[in-house]
């Protein structure tokens, strides 16, 4: 029995079947898209349909509060010989506004150190509205004898904050972790003696 003309006809049928995904899987952008258009679904469209020339208007971020601003205020404390200071003392930013400020940090011993920062914020109930994304407060690193670095806390205040409120003091202070700890004072097992 010939095998060669069922091979081919199976043949036949997947390579039919491929061509048909592949023209399938190629309309699809194109149905999606007219889909889209006639429901009114797809905003990211919008810009694609504006009058060549003319600039595209941007949606604003609702969330940023314009209507008012705080200040925030930057403090470094060390708690060990080596330099950390912010960028700027000071920035005013609107709520639910992103903004980035960098600390300098810089080692000026002959050795090695690790150390983590812990911030602490001014006024106490501000702390719940203070969302950090990103801060070198949350890892320990180890910088070499020195050595300098630049570190970014990036964060948003939260438009819910209290409008009592006007300024906020984000203070940080470094403390050196895993140093070398001195060994306690070894215990002695001789009691005097009392007289003989």
């Amino acid at each position: 029995m010939n095998q060669s003309r069922p091979n081919a006809q199976m043949f036949g049928k997947l390579v039919f079947v491929a061509v048909a995904m592949f023209a399938f899987g190629y309309a699809l952008v194109p149905m999606y898209k007219m889909i889209c258009e006639m429901t009114g679904v797809n905003i990211l469209a919008l810009g694609e349909q504006a009058v060549p020339g003319e600039r595209a208007t941007l949606a604003s971020n609702t969330q940023v509060d314009l209507s008012r601003t705080v200040t925030v205020e930057f403090d470094a404390n060390t708690a060990g010989p080596w330099h950390f200071k912010p960028e700027h003392r000071s920035v005013e930013v609107h709520p639910g506004e992103l903004t980035t400020v960098m600390y300098e940090f810089q080692n000026t011993q002959n050795r090695r150190m690790s150390a983590q920062a812990f911030p602490s914020y001014a006024p106490q109930q501000a702390s719940a509205h203070f969302n950090k994304l990103e801060c070198f407060c949350f890892s320990q690193y180890t910088l070499g004898p020195g050595e300098k670095k630049s570190w970014p806390v990036v964060f948003v205040i939260d438009s819910k904050l209290s409008k009592d409120v006007k300024t906020i003091t984000l203070s940080y202070t470094f403390f050196e972790v895993g140093g070398q700890t001195p060994p306690a004072p070894v215990a002695t097992n001789a009691l005097p003696k009392v007289g003989t």
